[in-house]
């Protein structure tokens, strides 16, 4: 995450100078605050999810898997709204006393909201997989979560939309997490019974 964290900066740097590593600052403070709904949720269901797999209890694993996916996805829309709605008074409240800086950091929140619709299920799945004593494909969802997906997108995205390519990123880095969540989950079906 250091390593990724650089690239925005200098990305942003480059394309809005100070105040767009400010932006990002505020921005960081924020995610990691809604995140922690997502990585609490998947840290705690974790046990669950290993007693049952252990216990081949396929069918109460297969409900846990379900209803997790359906709480994370009803988690990202209320995170997505809040971030909609609170984009503004968040700014204000962190750097409102530039206006330039609270117009970019706005514009950051709008954008990069659209990241929490991808994200929970993203950190669900690893932690799934790690649940599932499944270290490797855990790891590798976490891998391209965080450096792959993210250091392509953001080497990128800027290059065609500047600023807002850095911001879009994020978001493009998420999706392409859920997709390959998606993917090992199919991908392990029958080999966990789920």
């Amino acid at each position: 995450m250091s390593i990724v964290g650089i690239l925005y900066n200098v990305q942003l740097l480059k394309y809005a100078g100070v105040n767009g590593v400010a932006a990002y600052g505020v921005l960081m403070y924020v995610n990691m605050i809604f995140l922690s709904v997502y990585l609490g949720y998947s840290v705690g269901v974790s046990p669950i999810i290993s007693y049952h797999y252990g216990a081949q209890n396929n069918n109460e694993l297969k409900g846990v898997l379900k209803k997790s996916v359906f709480i994370m996805s009803f988690f990202s829309l209320i995170l997505f709204a809040a971030v909609q709605l609170l984009a503004k008074p968040m700014s204000i409240l962190f750097v409102g006393y530039d206006n330039e800086l609270m117009e970019l950091t706005q514009r950051g929140f709008f954008i990069y909201a659209f990241s929490f619709l991808f994200s929970g299920v993203g950190i669900f799945g690893s932690s799934f997989f790690t649940a599932m004593n499944d270290g490797l494909v855990s790891a590798s969802i976490a891998f391209m979560r965080t450096i792959i997906f993210q250091v392509i997108s953001v080497l990128v995205f800027p290059l065609f939309w500047g600023v807002d390519g850095v911001w879009l990123s994020v978001v493009l880095a998420e999706a392409m997490a859920l997709l390959a969540v998606v993917v090992f989950f199919a991908a392990n079906r029958k080999k966990y019974h789920y």
